[in-house]
Formats: C-alpha cells, structure tokens, sequence
C-alpha cells in the first residue's frame, strides 16, 4: 500500500508540473508590477521630451525677442516667459549657480558679439559679453513634470539654451560741406588732383554738391562685372575717369551735374585705379548680389564729395601744387601746396556697419605762402606799392606764410535702436570728433611737409620788409621777422542723435571745437611775434617795432577773411575743416532678430 501511495504523489506531482494552464495568470502576477513601472517611465519619457521641446520653442522666441531689444534684454526674456506660461522665474547672474525648484525655473541672459564668419568655429562665433552688443545668449533650466514615476525618483532637470542676433546697421559718413564755392580755386584744385585743366562753373559745383548719388550698381556696369556681389565691385580697381564716369551714368541724376561729371572724366588724366574698398565699405550689404537693395540701408553720398574723394585718393604723390595768382581778393600773389595723408586703418569715408564701426577723414596738411597788396589801400597813404607810416618808415611788403595741419576727424556710430519695434522709432547715435587743428605763420622745413609720421618744425619766417630814411640812417630794406602758432583742439567726442525723419531727409549734423571763438588767421595775427634784422648792421632798431607791427597787423588783418575762405574751402574741398566735421546718416535698419546657434 504504501509503495502505491508514493507512486501516486508523483504522478500527480508529474501531472502537476505538466500541467500549463494557470501559468500565464502567474507570471501575468508576477511581471504586472514591472510592466506598470516600465510603462509609467515610457509615458513620462516622452511627457519630459515634449516638455523640454516646448521648453526649448520658448526660449528661442525669448533669445529673439532680446536680441531685437539688446539693451532691455533681461526685461524682453522675462516678459516673453511669463507671456508663455512661465510665471516663476529665478534670474541667475554669471559666475553664480541657482538650482530650479518643482515651482521655480532659472534663466540666465548674457549678451555679447555674434560673428557670422564661415572661417570661425561654430562654437566660437558667438563671444559673451563683448561689446558693442549684437546677441543674446539665453539658457533656460526647470524642473520636468513626472507623471507615474514621481513617488519613484526625483524629477530631472530640463536644460535649453538659444542664441539670437540682430545686425543693426547703419550707412554714415564724416567730412565737410563747402562754406561757399569759389569756382576759380574749385578748378585749380580739382585740376591738380585730375591731372588735368578743369573749367567748371560756380552752378556746376553747386549741382554736384546738391546730387546724391548710389553709385554702387553702376560701377559695375563701367567695370563691366556681371553676376557679381557689391563685395566684388569694391574688390576692384578703378580711375578717377572711371569712377565719374559711372557717377554721370546713374539714372535720374540732374543734367547739370550729369555734364559737369562727365567733364571731369573726359579731362581726368591720373591713371591710378584707386582700391574701391579704400573709397567705400558696405559691411554685410556686400554679400547681396549686384541689383538687390538693402532694406533701409541707403548708401548715397553728393556727388562732390565722391569725386574729390576718389581725386585724392587717386593722387599718388600725396601732394598737389597750385599757382593762384592773384585771384585771391587782397593777394598779389598766391601759391597753395596740399599734402594728403591716409585716413588711419585706410578708414574709408562712406560706410554701412553695425555698431563701433568707424571712418575717418584724411590728416591734411595746407601750406599757403602769399603776398598781401599795400599799393593804395584806401587810407591816402599808399604809394608805389607801400605803405608810409611817418617818420621816414614806409612799409614795403607784407607776406603770409601760412601753415595748417587738421588731424583726422572721427565718427564712430555707438548706438542703432527701434524703441518700439517700428522703423518709425528709429534712433542712430553717433560719436563725432572734428580734427586737431595747428596753425603757424611761419617757415617750415619743406623737406618733411608730405611726410606723416613726422612733426613739422617751424622757424621765424621773413613777415615783412620795411625801408628807413633818417637824417643820419637810410636803410632800403630791413626784413621783420616772427612767427605765430595756434591750435583748435576737442578733447572729448559729441553725441549726435538722427532719428527717422533726419536719416530720410538726409540731414547734415555738425559737430564743432569748443573753442574757435574768431577766424584762423585772424587768430594766428593777433598772437603774431615779430623781431627786426637789420642785414648785420649792427644797428639796434627795435624801437622801430612799435611802428611797424600796427601797421603789419593792419594790413593782415585786412586779408584774414579772404585767406579764411581759402583755406576753410581747400580743405572742405578735400572733406576736411577747420575744428568743424560734418556727419550724416543715409539710412539704417535694426535689422531682423534670428536665431543663430
């Protein structure tokens, strides 16, 4: 019995292990639990997925809306948050560390410099905190939201970052306007810096001035350039010729100025091809193609100011002389000599860029040595070509040795902003610095008058000539000596503000030395120190000085004015003046807020 009681057992032991049909309600038990956490992770998984690409579209519009109001940047990222369901936000400020809360997210702003140059490492274009602005690196961290496995771990952190850029831009330019256009000393000028006789009219000089002209498109049309980038036009070469020559072809251009360009092009001989970049510089409008215009970025300039631009540059000796005669009022005898140094950085004068962008003027330097006529001056007491001043002195000649040197001028565009967003609200600010003026009446070391990168020195120069007839003394000529200095400086840049409606209608800003108070020469005259030499006579005549100098100051003063308007117009001419910069802002955009990295 009992061997057939323990066969029994395991056969229904047998039986039991053989039978299958409660196993999967078992393993179903005990797999239940596993399969409901891995689920709940699953579902949580793409839950913090979608979250973090939610996260992620949030912080790309915050690091746009901040990059298009750069200076309230912190301010346009909160306010886009909190527009977009984030209602609790830590700001967290660099060099420190704030961890989010289930309740609180952190966000750090950081502005900086975004280059898009291919040639720079994607990683490295964007540079924090470097100024002037034109970026905003956002990073957003928050707490997930778990929705099955939060009794099980800790919710992660969500980390995203966004970095936007806006370009603004602004096209600008630094020179001077002509004070009044003196035809004659206009053609002799232009003349010396063409290589060629110029005959315009005080109307053709005037039509010039007032044209504004984009010569950018037709100077590829002259240097016959077909599917080409702006960038690739100012790669190039041209004349003078040239250059006037696509001035003149530009559609719309008043028939005046359009006849005096092509004057200046037929006659100009100067073969130089000037490097156009020196002459402009369209900053990222350059990478458009040839016919595709910038939005709000206007790059005109007159028409004058281009050409003798262009006429400088193209002046390979760096110098031009000039023989006026006597056409100037009160001068017997004029002879002018301009040096023209290059702007610092080869700065071009006209140019479009975004903030800390700068151009510059020439340094130039004037010499003027001229004859003053003291025949009849009105007075009664001339006679024969001088002038008798009692007592046996009469005086024989009167010179002006007039040296000028104006440093560069400086604009540097420090601000571009859209308060409101709209094109309307438009603000450029501009730092303007007008050019060190020096001034001497007095010879100067011919040798180093071209040459920059020396100070020129200066000597007594022979001021005026006098003859002596005394009972016991007749001197036929006596030389009076002496120099005079003097200088117009700025020490700090002014801010010059163009809104909407000056940038479109062109206006000029000037910005001025703080203390020009009277004329140059007028300035130079009355500092005037004079010595006699008596050709080593040994005499001593200095007491003949104080009838003398009356009578010298008289007599430059009656040709400060003249010579004023000579040297002002010579060098505005050139895109220079005296203690004075003329700035001006053709067009401007805050450009397009995109996100780049």
């Amino acid at each position: 019995m009992m061997g057939f009681a323990s066969a029994g057992i395991v056969g229904s032991i047998g039986r039991l292990i053989a039978d299958r049909r409660a196993n999967f309600a078992i393993m179903t038990a005990v797999s239940a639990p596993v399969a409901l956490a891995l689920a709940a992770f699953a579902i949580d998984e793409g839950a913090l997925f979608n979250e973090r690409r939610a996260a992620q579209s949030i912080v790309d519009l915050a690091a746009i809306t901040a990059a298009a109001n750069i200076n309230n940047a912190e301010l346009a990222v909160l306010t886009t948050l909190k527009d977009n369901g984030f209602n609790s936000v830590a700001v967290q400020k660099q060099g420190t560390n704030v961890d989010p809360t289930a309740s609180k997210a952190v966000i750090q702003v950081v502005p900086g410099r975004y280059s898009g140059i291919s040639s720079i490492a994607a990683g490295s274009r964007f540079e924090a905190g470097k100024l002037p602005y034109n970026a905003v690196h956002v990073s957003l961290k928050k707490r997930g939201t778990l929705y099955f496995s939060a009794s099980m771990m800790e919710a992660p952190v969500i980390g995203t970052t966004a970095t936007a850029s806006a370009q603004a831009e602004a096209a600008f330019s630094v020179g001077s306007r002509l004070a009044s256009v003196n035809g004659g000393i206009l053609n002799a000028l232009l003349g010396g810096l063409l290589g060629s006789n110029i005959s315009l009219s005080v109307m053709d000089y005037n039509a010039l001035i007032s044209a504004d002209i984009d010569l950018t498109d037709q100077l590829a049309t002259e240097l016959k350039l077909t599917g080409v980038s702006y960038s690739d036009v100012l790669a190039s070469k041209a004349t003078v010729g040239q250059i006037a020559t696509a001035m003149a072809n530009v559609p719309g251009l008043d028939r005046t100025a359009r006849i005096a360009l092509q004057t200046m092009a037929s006659g100009a001989t100067n073969k130089v091809k000037i490097p156009l970049g020196q002459f402009i510089n369209l900053g990222s409008v350059g990478n458009l193609g040839v016919g595709q215009k910038p939005a709000g970025l206007t790059v005109a300039a007159s028409a004058m100011s281009m050409v003798t631009a262009a006429a400088a540059l193209a002046n390979g000796t760096n110098q031009v002389q000039v023989n006026l005669g006597a056409t100037v009022p009160g001068l017997t005898s004029t002879s002018l000599s301009i040096a023209i140094g290059e702007p610092p950085q080869s700065s071009p004068w006209l140019t479009v860029g975004g903030t800390g962008t700068v151009v510059r003027t020439a340094q130039t330097r004037i010499k003027l040595l001229a004859s003053v006529g003291i025949g009849n001056n009105g007075n009664g007491n001339g006679n024969g070509g001088s002038m008798n001043l009692g007592g046996g002195i009469r005086l024989l000649a009167v010179n002006v040795p007039l040296h000028v040197e104006v440093a560069y001028a400086e604009a540097k565009l420090t601000d571009i902003s859209c308060p409101t967003g709209r094109p309307d609200s438009l603000k450029v600010t501009i730092a303007a610095q007008p050019g060190v003026v020096a001034a001497h009446l007095a010879n100067a070391n011919a040798a180093g008058f071209a040459d920059f990168t020396k100070p020129q020195s200066f000597s007594d120069a022979e001021i005026a000539d006098v003859s002596v007839k005394l009972l016991l003394i007749n001197l036929s000529l006596l030389q009076i000596n002496g120099s005079s200095a003097f200088s117009v400086t700025n020490t700090a840049p002014t801010n010059l503000t163009f809104n909407a409606t000056d940038i479109a209608g062109k206006t000029i800003k000037t910005v001025s030395t703080k203390n020009l108070t009277q004329s140059l020469t007028t300035s130079l005259v009355n500092n005037l120190s004079l010595s006699v030499k008596a050709l080593g006579l040994g005499l001593d005549i200095t007491a003949l000085l104080g009838t003398v100098k009356p009578a010298v100051v008289t007599v430059l003063n009656g040709v400060t004015s003249p010579v004023d308007d000579l040297v002002y117009n010579t060098l505005a001419a050139l895109g220079v003046h005296v203690g004075e910069a003329d700035i001006r802002v053709t067009g401007a955009t805050c450009g397009r807020s995109v996100l780049v990295q």
